[in-house]
């Protein structure tokens, strides 16, 4: 079920750009921004509570079209991790530009994040943590 392209109007009075794709198993988000810094990372993270409280529990952020990042979005980025996580479910980072890359590597948070190449490997991880899930809970 595709939700389509929203624009957020920001308390900057900036919109945010992205897309929210919601599947039975995961939601794909795809930011559609050259920039996740403090002028829409508020936003971003508003966005993610909102579709935690909703049950969502794995969310694949695609992030392709982002170019570059700060600390907020790095922030934002991680609430939705520890969100995903608390929920027993899963943030996949997607498609990642060098300078986001960069970014989170010198925050030496690629071993805390889900990073994978192209959005197919994230839908992969998603049905096989799911499985792994499935098998957790029959052995309790």
């Amino acid at each position: 079920m595709d939700f389509g392209t929203f624009a957020f109007k920001s308390f900057t009075g900036r919109s945010m750009k992205y897309t929210i794709d919601k599947k039975e198993n995961y939601t794909i988000i795809t930011i559609d921004e050259k920039k996740l810094d403090t002028s829409i990372a508020p936003d971003l993270k508003s966005e993610f509570v909102k579709l935690n409280a909703e049950g969502i529990t794995n969310l694949i952020l695609d992030l392709n079209n982002v170019k570059y990042t700060d600390s907020s979005g790095l922030s934002s980025i991680l609430i939705a991790n520890r969100l995903c996580n608390s929920s027993n479910g899963l943030l996949i980072l997607t498609s990642l530009q060098d300078h986001v890359m960069k970014l989170i590597t010198i925050s030496k948070l690629e071993s805390v994040l889900n990073i994978l190449p192209t959005v197919e490997e994230a839908i992969d991880r998603v049905f096989l943590h799911e499985i792994e899930q499935d098998l957790t809970n029959k052995e309790d």
